[in-house]
């Protein structure tokens, strides 16, 4: 019974957290003259996947690979599709030349590079597949590139950058950061434990809760996070938090994750790697189509109607129907 509770005050915490997220993160922004992109990409992204790193690192410890790693790939699919889908559909979505030339193919990159890593066997004596700690180092170290590269932008548009310097209570900001953090942390971990035991109810697999289930439930802080950003105009953040989140989900928290634990890796799993890379070039279909680089409302409706799709496939391979 205490599960349901938590389950139900999981969402209210998740709402006030994005809201604090937001508005901290914005104060700095401008503050520092940081771009809001650059914000999302980073300091809101690693915010709204804390969720994501504490299920699937519990998940490999806990010796349940297929939870952990399906709640990654579940993740960033319902980033590209739901998240941006519902934000787009509050609010259309300018997207900036730099995102698709550049955040999107690195977010890519990422998960061709795990599947790459997942599915090589680098010891042909052993027969299943691993992500191992050599692994882990290399996701690790492709993600500081991606850090390096964001803090490189910063120093460029910094200094390129003019105007005078917003007054803001820095102290306040980077307590609305830090406790929305934990409210959406905390929000996350128990919103995931009720919906969690409402599928084991309806007997489910780990790999199907951890696709749907779960990689809802923890990307939760990153779709309100987004649709509050988009409600308040933040667009920017709303678009760098969805993109940041898959880049820091694959490099960062699959990378964390195999090194403190080796991750078995199911073949099964290709195929919602194909449906994360499908999903981002969508994405790129609905920025170029247009006169203006944007994902409109139509387009997130139809994001969200790909992503019911792709559900309904995998329940229907979940029930055998």
């Amino acid at each position: 019974m205490v599960t349901y509770v938590l389950f139900a005050v999981g969402f209210v915490l998740l709402v006030k957290g994005a809201d604090w997220l937001v508005d901290g993160a914005s104060a700095i922004g401008r503050k520092a003259r940081i771009p809001e992109m650059v914000i999302g990409l980073t300091i809101v992204s690693f915010g709204t996947s804390l969720p994501e790193l504490l299920v699937t690192t519990m998940a490999s410890l806990e010796g349940k690979a297929e939870l952990g790693v399906g709640n990654v790939l579940g993740s960033n699919i319902a980033n590209i599709l739901i998240i941006l889908g519902l934000a787009a559909i509050v609010r259309p979505l300018p997207i900036h030349r730099d995102t698709y030339l550049i955040d999107l193919p690195i977010s890519m990159f990422a998960i061709l590079l795990f599947g790459f890593l997942a599915n090589t066997q680098w010891q042909p004596m052993d027969e299943a597949l691993h992500l191992t700690r050599s692994d882990g180092v290399i996701l690790l170290l492709f993600f500081c590139f991606f850090l390096i590269y964001i803090f490189g932008e910063v120093k460029t548009k910094n200094a390129d950058a003019g105007g005078e310097v917003v007054p803001v209570n820095v102290v306040a900001a980077a307590a609305k950061i830090l406790g929305g953090a934990v409210l959406l942390f905390f929000g996350g971990e128990w919103v995931v434990n009720g919906a969690s035991a409402l599928a084991k109810i309806a007997g489910w697999s780990e790999a199907f809760i951890g696709l749907t289930v779960v990689a809802v439930g923890t990307s939760l802080p990153e779709l309100v996070t987004s649709a509050v950003a988009a409600y308040k105009g933040n667009v920017n953040i709303a678009v760098g938090n969805a993109i940041g989140s898959n880049i820091f989900n694959v490099l960062w928290i699959l990378g964390f994750t195999s090194i403190i634990n080796p991750i078995p890796y199911s073949p099964s799993s290709n195929l919602d790697i194909m449906m994360i890379i499908f999903a981002s070039a969508a994405l790129i279909v609905a920025v170029i189509v247009g006169k203006r680089p944007v994902i409109s409302r139509w387009e997130g409706a139809i994001f969200i109607l790909i992503y019911a799709g792709y559900v309904a496939y995998l329940l229907r391979l979940q029930t055998g129907a």
